[in-house]
């Protein structure tokens, strides 16, 4: 494992702890571990190495910023899906969120029959594609995050799992 992956590993973990314990991941730790990743990646491999690891960040930001723009995401998972992509490049950003979606529905299939919501979440999933279809793609604020009444995941955990998945992968 290289220093890309531990670091990785490392930022998802500490993620992880402060989602699962605040709801919230700091930005020190999502803005300061992407700007490490470019700075990291222009000082050892030369400026196109930092601007893949700029596009890598990209990358990252743009797979979650439409789920955040509904209000299904928090921007702190937004910056670190960005943050880990800085770090992997846009390649393995663009994997890392395609994994992240598989565990995340997964993950939130197994939360919602836990939490005894199952029933409930198929019922909003069919009102948000009903709402979709009558008024477009917006968001339905009953459905938000800042609104909504349901059980709440923390995501960096699916992102977690889909950055495992794609080192593992590689």
């Amino acid at each position: 494992m290289d220093v890309n992956h531990l670091v990785c590993v490392g930022l998802a973990l500490v993620a992880c702890v402060c989602d699962l314990r605040t709801r919230r991941i700091p930005q020190v730790l999502t803005l300061g571990g992407a700007a490490a990743a470019i700075a990291y990646h222009t000082v050892t491999g030369g400026w196109m190495a930092g601007a893949t690891s700029l596009g890598g960040w990209g990358v990252g930001i743009l797979i979650f910023l439409v789920p955040f723009a509904l209000g299904g995401l928090g921007a702190g998972d937004v910056k670190l899906l960005g943050a880990l992509g800085a770090w992997l490049g846009p390649a393995d950003a663009v994997w890392l969120g395609i994994y992240t979606g598989v565990a995340g529905g997964v993950i939130a299939l197994l939360w919602s029959v836990l939490n005894g919501y199952l029933k409930q979440a198929v019922r909003n999933v069919y009102l948000l594609l009903m709402f979709w279809r009558v008024g477009g793609v917006r968001p339905l604020p009953e459905l938000t995050l800042e609104q909504g009444r349901g059980p709440r995941l923390a995501y960096a955990v699916p992102i977690l799992a889909g950055m495992m998945v794609t080192l593992w992968l590689r």
